[in-house]
């Protein structure tokens, strides 16, 4: 018994789908059980001190606000030392922060708080 003309190929279809491997089916993306990698955050800083004055440059390059503040210890005990007040860095902005000692600086860092 030969099949109708019209029903050969469907039928062929029909035996091709049924032959593929199960890989080769589409299925629903199942993630590795691995939390996402965090986004790129944090302005760079230069900073530079020139006697007892301290200038720093900061650029954020990526989407997040970064929040920076610069932190001056003074090298003698008498003399006072600085925190600046918080700049927010928005994206591809750069600000400047200066500060100062009456006399050396010991030593000079910037922290970095991701703005809400």
């Amino acid at each position: 018994m030969r099949l109708p003309r019209s029903l050969a190929p469907v039928t062929v279809a029909l035996a091709l789908v049924l032959s593929l491997p199960y890989d080769a089916l589409p299925h629903a993306r199942v993630g590795n059980g691995e939390p996402p990698p965090p986004s790129r955050f944090g302005a760079s800083c230069r900073t530079t001190v020139r006697g007892s004055q301290v200038v720093t440059y900061c650029h954020n390059p990526y989407v997040d606000i970064d929040r920076v503040r610069l932190h001056i210890e003074c090298a003698r005990w008498w003399d006072i030392d600085t925190d600046s007040a918080p700049v927010d860095v928005g994206p591809a902005m750069t600000v400047r922060l200066t500060g100062r000692c009456w006399k050396e600086i010991g030593s000079v860092w910037i922290s970095h708080q991701k703005a809400r």
